[in-house]
């Protein structure tokens, strides 16, 4: 029974998850205890650049996934 998508595929399709879940790891934080007090490491460049860009290369990669075609080696048979 052929598939759609082969093991490499689903690798790529894990690699993308993981990618996206490190990135909403990285925007957690950065909230104050007391909601009277401002806290601003909520706009730290870890939370507003370094996340998002790792979100997505995650979405980027998953896309790459559902794309990725594998290399076949198609051999010929030579009819005499």
């Amino acid at each position: 029974m052929k598939t759609t998508f082969g093991k490499q595929n689903y690798r790529i399709f894990i690699a993308g998850i993981a990618l996206i879940v490190l990135g909403y790891l990285l925007m957690i934080g950065g909230g104050s205890e007391d909601p009277n007090v401002f806290n601003p490491a909520i706009f730290d460049a870890q939370r507003i650049t370094i996340a998002p860009m790792v979100c997505l290369a995650g979405f980027i990669t998953i896309i790459a996934g559902i794309m990725h075609t594998p290399k076949t080696q198609e051999t010929e048979s030579v009819k005499n």
